[in-house]
């Protein structure tokens, strides 16, 4: 096999193969052989059949159909699997393989062998992909000639996933048992539960009590010398819990001070892993590009890993919340509000909601400054789109982290020069930054196509006042191929830190008690809209903070590059899933 770009003959070095054996697979005679990174199996071909040639009428549809024969059994002749996604191997019983097979002697060779303790057949679980970036756990298991050959294959896979130090041992896991549809529990210990057993992954399982209550744990608690890596079950706003425990215990424990919006804050050292069982799941969605729990388990235990930005909220130097996916100020951020008093109702709230608050068509005046990303690759109206190796995010994290380097050595508040920031004024129907796509099955778009999940910057949308006709224009863009940000009161921004206030604004006290009635107006009696001096129009809506409400509306928002890590690759390219009739193309 020539090598691509290599000069004029030089060949490609193959892997150097540990074992080569000829095994059976289904009765049926392969050739396996074992690298660093490979699993083949090639079925064996030395006895094809050729047919004679047919009459000169019939010739060319013989030579079409022998050829189409050809390459359908091609394909099927030989499968290969990386041995980073082999989940285990395990020594199968004799009597077990062969009381599965349907041929005459097999039951004859039970009884020549009883009594014997007969291990020479095993089974090897891997990681198979199907549609919609789906995996799933598939086996496949060898029949060898003899015992001592079947031990050292065995032997041999194991060494190889023991020498990968990606790979979890020992992991802490939350289960929300009231997120979503109350299935925490039920999909935990069904589908897996099972997975991380046949992978050798011990597990620390909690079940939370109350809201918050993995936070804390988190803060306090919890023991994370132990382990390699912590998993929540459960939705978005479970997964929000974790890192609001993991981050701010990494911080304290490094002495870095959470409430100072300054502060570099130190990246966590232990990856989160996702489990999805919410009514919401667009982190999940977003890293792994479908919401199903088998699937991230097996991301888990292969010990993928994805990094994240994570924004930082503050107001007059107080911590408010972390954000990895949406801040929304104005539509998102009422949508919210008004959906919290619904519950009830479940995930369907936020359809109604949605509709009440786009007829109400409230808008917010105030300002918005922000640090442009200078300097960086790619931009919010990019084609491409953040994938798995993603060379933007590679390329801008580097640079970023050299930049921030560079501000560690200068200090002083001269090293944010006003040139830097840049300010809009004006009425706003929404303010929203968007760390990564906010892709959901709803919206397979999101706010923001070309959003990176671990490039340093967020993607800062300013939707200005504008009729309810063109706002409609600008929502439906989100499940459409047409560009939402191709319209003359939409502008979008990619920022490294942007910070919000509002025109009029009150004391802390007054504020927060505006929020509070705000919510208990009726949606029809804002006639005077123009005159907040009236007080029929809210003169403050709320931030909207991957699912939570905030209650400061003036917030300083502060972008930091790759502070976490999750277990997962980010969504892998189509052409993978496409070309699954050949194995060995994976």
């Amino acid at each position: 096999r020539l090598k691509l770009g290599a000069p004029d003959g030089q060949m490609e070095r193959p892997a150097r193969l540990l074992l080569v054996s000829e095994l059976r697979v289904r009765n049926t005679a392969y050739d396996v052989s074992l690298s660093r990174s490979l699993l083949t199996w090639k079925r064996r071909t030395s006895s094809p059949v050729y047919h004679p040639f047919r009459p000169s009428k019939t010739r060319t549809r013989s030579v079409c159909l022998s050829v189409f024969v050809c390459l359908s059994a091609s394909s099927c002749l030989c499968h290969s699997v990386s041995v980073s996604e082999i989940i285990s191997v395990r020594e199968e019983e004799e009597e077990n393989i062969s009381s599965r097979k349907r041929d005459d002697g097999s039951w004859k060779k039970i009884k020549e062998r009883e009594g014997k303790d007969c291990r020479q057949a095993f089974t090897v679980l891997y990681v198979e992909r199907c549609r919609q970036h789906r995996w799933r756990c598939a086996e496949v298991t060898f029949t060898c000639p003899e015992e001592a050959l079947c031990q050292r294959w065995v032997s041999s896979i194991r060494e190889q996933l023991a020498a990968i130090v990606s790979r979890p041992k020992h992991l802490l896991v939350y289960i929300n048992p009231f997120g979503g549809k109350k299935q925490g529990k039920r999909i935990y210990e069904q589908k897996v539960a099972p997975l991380f057993a046949q992978a050798g992954v011990s597990t620390h399982v909690i079940v939370t009590e109350y809201a918050n209550y993995a936070r804390d744990h988190l803060r306090t608690e919890a023991e994370l010398k132990k382990f390699d890596g912590v998993v929540c079950v459960g939705g978005d706003g479970m997964f929000s819990e974790i890192i609001h425990g993991l981050v701010w215990r990494t911080q304290i424990d490094g002495g870095v001070d959470p409430n100072c919006p300054d502060e570099t804050l130190l990246p966590c050292s232990l990856r989160i892993g996702i489990i999805p069982a919410g009514s919401t799941d667009c982190i999940c969605f977003a890293t792994v590009g479908t919401n199903d729990p088998v699937t991230s388990a097996l991301h888990i235990i292969v010990g993928d890993s994805q990094p994240m930005d994570v924004c930082s909220v503050h107001h007059n130097n107080t911590f408010l919340r972390y954000s990895v996916s949406l801040l929304g100020y104005g539509f998102y951020g009422d949508v919210l509000t008004d959906s919290e008093r619904k519950r009830w109702m479940g995930p369907a709230r936020y359809d109604l909601s949605g509709v009440k608050m786009f007829l109400t068509h409230r808008y917010y005046e105030g300002t918005v400054s922000y640090q442009p990303a200078r300097g960086i690759m790619g931009t919010p109206r990019d084609a491409a789109k953040c994938r798995s190796g993603c060379v933007v995010c590679q390329h801008n994290g580097q640079l970023l982290s050299e930049q921030a380097e560079k501000y560690e050595m200068d200090k002083t508040s001269d090293s944010e020069s006003d040139d830097e920031w840049r300010t809009v004024r004006g009425k706003f129907l929404a303010i929203n930054a968007a760390s990564m796509s906010c892709a959901c099955p709803r919206s397979p778009k999101g706010l923001s196509p070309a959003a990176h999940l671990a490039d340093g910057t967020t993607d800062l949308i300013l939707v200005r006042k504008c009729s309810r006709f063109n706002f409609l224009r600008h929502l439906l863009r989100h499940t459409s191929k047409d560009d939402q940000f191709d319209l003359t009161f939409v502008e979008v921004h990619r920022v490294r830190r942007f910070r919000f206030t509002p025109r009029h604004c009150q004391s802390d006290s007054d504020l927060e008690l505006d929020l509070r009635e705000n919510g208990k107006r009726q949606i029809f009696s804002q006639i005077c809209r123009d005159h907040p001096a009236c007080g029929c129009a809210p003169a403050y809506s709320s931030w909207n903070c991957d699912g939570e409400i905030l209650t400061h509306t003036a917030i300083d928002v502060r972008v930091h590059c790759q502070l976490i890590k999750l277990f997962a690759r980010g969504i892998e390219e189509p052409t993978v899933f496409e070309d699954l009739t050949n194995p060995c193309a994976i």
